[in-house]
C-alpha cells in the first residue's frame, strides 16, 4: 500500500464514520450544535489527510491502486472496489475536503437559528456528502464511481430540499433528482457497452487496451457519447442545465459546497479522468466543445437578467462549467481541470459571500440591498476579491486559468467556441460587476425586509445599524477562500506555467481587455449613471425577453412533460383500465354467468342426481362401444 493511498483512504473513511455516528447514534444526531462540531472535528482531520496524499502523489512514482474484491468471477474478479490516488484524484480530494470543511464551518453560524434536530440532520447529509464525493474521486473504475456517482445525486436532492417544508424546495430537490437522472441513464448505458467491448471497468486497464491499441474502436463514439450524457447532467450542460439555478432554493452554505466546487464538476472530472478514451473519439469530443461553449454563452446571457444573487452565481457557475467543458472538448482536458480547481476557490468564496449578504439584509434581491460597503466591509471585500477572480482580472484567481481555457479552444481549431467565450468573458464581467456596484457601492434601499426563510433571522431596516459583517464562524472561510484565491493568482502570475499548447502572444491582451470593458460598462451603467439601465436592456430587447423567459427551455421541457410523458401516461392509464381490466372484467362475468347457469342444475333431488349418473354411464358404453 503506497503513502498516498493509504491518506487518501483515511480521509474518505473519515466523513463516512461522521455520517455513520450522527446516523445511527440518535441522541447525538439531535443535539444540534454538538453534532456540527463532531462532523467539523472529522472534516478537519479528513482535509488533513487528504493535503498529505496529495503532497506524497507528488513525489512518489505512480504505484497501482489500493483494492479488494467485489464481485468475484472465475476468471477474475467482475468487479473491484478501492482508492486510485494520483496526482489529478488527490488535488481534487484537497479541493473537496477543504471545500466541505470551511462550509461546514461557516452553516454553524448561518444556521445558527435551526432546530436543534434539523441541524443535526443537515450535518448527518453534509457528512454523507462529503463521503460520496469523495468516494467518486477516488473511483479505480466505473463501477465505484457510478455508485458513489449516484450517492452524490441522492445527497443533492436531500441537501436542496433541506428547508423540505418550502415548497419550492421541495420542488426544486425533484427537479434536480430526475434532470440528472437523465444523464445519469446515459451514464450508465455506456458503462455496459464498454464492458461489453473490453471486458472490464477498470480505468488502468482500459488505459493499458487504449496505448496498445487493443481497445475495439468499432461502436466507441455511441459509448463515449452516453458517458457524455452523465456528464451534461452532472455538470449542467445545455440542455440540462435547468436544475441548477432552481436549486438555489437550498441553503447557500449548501450552494457553495455542491453547486460551485464539487457535485457539479463531477461531470468534467469524469471526462478528465477518461479523456484518454474520449481522444478516440474526435466527433464527440468536438459536440463536448461545441455544447461546452454554447452553454457558457447562453448561461451569462440569462445572468444579466437576474435580479436574485444566488441566480447569478447559479447561472455563473452553469457558465463556467461550460468553459471547461469547451477546453475538454479542444483535447486539453488539464486545462478544463485546472480552471475547475482555481473556480472552486473563488465560486465558493462567492457563494459564502453572497449568503452573509442575505443573512443580514434578509432577501436575495440585489435592488434591496445597496450601500452594503459601509456597513459590510468585510463582506464586500472579498465578494469584490471572488468577483475580480471570476472576471479573470490578473493577480486574482482566476486571471491564468480563464486564460489557458480561451487558449486551449484556439489552439483546438473551435474558432467558433472561442469566439462565444471571449463574448462570455466579457459578459462574465459585466454581470458580476453589475451586482458588485448595486448591492454594496449602489444607494441603499429605502427600507428593510424581512429574514429569508429558514435562516431564522430578523433584519433590522435596511440602512440601520443591525447590518454588520457577520461572525468569526462566518467570516474566517470565506476570508481564507479569499486569501487562497489571490495566492493562486499571484502564484500564476508570477510563475507562469508553460502552456500544452502555442498560444497567441494577442490572446492575454485580448482576454484582459475585454473583461475591463466589461466592468467598465457595469461602472458607467449601474455606479456612474452614465449609461441608462433601461436603454441598455431595450437596446437588447428580444434577448432580454428571451433572457427573462430562459430561453423557454424550461417551458419545452415541461410542454414535452405534459404533452409526450402525461399523454403516454394517459394512454397506458385508458389501456390498463379498459383493455387489461376490461379483459379480466368480461372473464370474470362470463365466469359468473355460466356459474349461475350450472347452480341450476343443481335441483336438490336424489332422483335426478341417478338420473344423471345413469345418462352419463350410459353415454360412456357407447363411447367405448364406438367403432374406430
Amino acid at each position: 500500500m503506497t503513502d498516498s493511498a493509504q491518506f487518501a483512504l483515511y480521509s474518505l473513511l473519515l466523513p463516512a464514520g461522521s455520517f455513520l455516528l450522527l446516523a445511527v447514534v440518535a441522541p447525538l444526531r439531535r443535539s444540534g450544535r454538538p453534532a456540527g462540531f463532531i462532523s467539523i472535528v472529522f472534516s478537519a482531520a479528513a482535509l488533513g489527510w487528504a493535503v498529505r496524499a496529495w503532497l506524497h502523489s507528488s513525489r512518489e512514482v505512480f504505484q497501482p491502486p489500493l483494492l479488494w474484491e467485489w464481485i468475484p468471477a472465475e476468471a477474475g474478479p467482475l468487479a473491484t472496489v478501492g482508492v486510485l490516488a494520483d496526482a489529478d484524484s488527490t488535488i481534487m480530494l484537497v479541493l473537496v475536503a477543504l471545500v466541505s470543511f470551511l462550509v461546514q464551518v461557516y452553516s454553524l453560524g448561518y444556521l445558527a437559528h435551526e432546530p436543534a434536530q434539523g441541524l443535526g440532520r443537515y450535518y448527518a447529509y453534509q457528512s454523507l456528502f462529503a463521503f460520496s464525493m469523495m468516494g467518486l474521486v477516488l473511483a479505480p473504475n466505473f463501477v465505484q464511481l457510478f455508485i458513489f456517482w449516484e450517492l452524490v445525486g441522492l445527497c443533492s436532492y436531500l441537501l436542496i430540499g433541506y428547508w423540505y417544508g418550502k415548497p419550492e424546495a421541495a420542488r426544486a430537490a425533484v427537479k434536480a433528482f430526475w434532470t440528472t437522472k437523465a444523464g445519469d441513464v446515459g451514464l450508465l448505458i455506456g458503462i455496459v457497452l464498454l464492458w461489453q467491448r473490453t471486458g472490464t471497468f477498470d480505468f488502468l486497464e482500459l488505459l493499458m487496451q487504449v496505448d496498445a491499441g487493443t481497445l475495439p474502436l468499432e461502436g466507441l463514439g455511441l459509448v463515449t457519447f452516453c458517458i457524455y450524457l452523465g456528464a451534461v447532467g452532472k455538470s449542467a450542460q445545455f440542455p440540462l442545465h435547468v436544475w441548477l439555478p432552481d436549486a438555489m432554493e437550498g441553503p447557500t452554505p449548501v450552494s457553495a459546497l455542491i453547486h460551485a466546487a464539487t457535485m457539479v464538476t463531477a461531470g468534467v472530472y469524469l471526462l478528465k479522468r477518461t479523456d484518454w478514451l474520449f481522444a478516440l473519439t474526435p466527433d464527440v469530443l468536438a459536440l463536448v466543445g461545441w455544447v461546452g461553449a454554447f452553454t457558457a454563452l447562453l448561461a451569462a446571457t440569462l445572468a444579466c437578467a437576474q435580479s436574485d444573487i444566488k441566480r447569478v452565481l447559479a447561472y455563473s457557475t452553469v457558465s463556467q462549467l461550460g468553459y471547461m467543458m469547451a477546453a475538454i472538448g479542444a483535447g486539453f482536458a488539464s486545462a478544463g481541470f485546472l480552471h475547475l480547481l482555481t473556480n472552486g476557490l473563488f465560486k465558493a468564496l462567492l457563494f459564502l459571500g453572497a449568503g452573509a449578504v442575505i443573512h443580514a439584509v434578509g432577501s436575495n434581491d440585489i435592488f434591496q440591498m445597496g450601500g452594503l460597503r459601509r456597513a459590510m466591509p468585510q463582506t464586500t471585500i472579498v465578494f469584490l476579491v471572488g468577483a475580480l477572480s471570476l472576471a479573470g482580472i490578473p493577480l486574482f484567481g482566476g486571471f491564468f486559468s480563464k486564460d489557458e481555457v480561451l487558449g486551449a479552444v484556439w489552439a483546438g481549431g473551435l474558432t467558433a467556441p472561442f469566439v462565444m467565450l471571449v463574448v462570455t468573458a466579457f459578459l462574465t464581467a459585466f454581470y458580476m460587476f453589475r451586482v458588485v456596484f448595486i448591492a454594496f457601492f449602489g444607494e441603499p434601499a429605502s427600507q428593510g425586509h424581512g429574514a429569508h426563510v429558514g435562516a431564522g433571522h430578523s433584519s433590522a431596516a435596511h440602512g440601520g445599524t443591525h447590518l454588520q459583517d457577520p461572525l468569526p464562524t462566518m467570516a474566517l472561510p470565506f476570508w481564507l477562500l479569499a486569501i487562497m484565491s489571490v495566492g493562486v493568482g499571484i502564484l500564476f502570475t508570477v510563475r507562469h506555467p508553460e502552456h500544452e499548447f502555442a498560444a497567441p502572444g494577442w490572446l492575454t491582451p485580448l482576454v484582459v481587455t475585454v473583461s475591463v470593458g466589461g466592468i467598465l460598462l457595469a461602472w458607467l451603467t449601474y455606479h456612474r449613471r452614465v449609461v441608462d439601465a433601461e436603454r441598455l436592456a431595450a437596446a437588447f430587447g428580444l434577448v432580454r425577453e428571451a433572457a427573462l423567459a430562459k430561453f423557454w427551455v424550461d417551458d419545452v421541457f415541461e410542454a414535452m412533460y405534459r404533452g409526450a410523458l402525461l399523454a403516454f401516461s394517459r394512454a397506458v392509464g385508458w389501456m390498463d383500465r379498459y383493455l387489461v381490466d376490461g379483459i379480466v372484467n368480461v372473464l370474470s362475468a362470463w365466469t359468473l354467468v355460466l356459474g349461475d347457469r350450472l347452480r341450476r342444475m343443481q335441483s336438490g333431488q336424489p332422483q335426478d342426481y341417478v338420473y344423471g349418473v345413469a345418462l352419463g354411464l350410459l353415454l360412456l358404453l357407447v363411447l367405448i362401444q364406438w367403432p374406430r
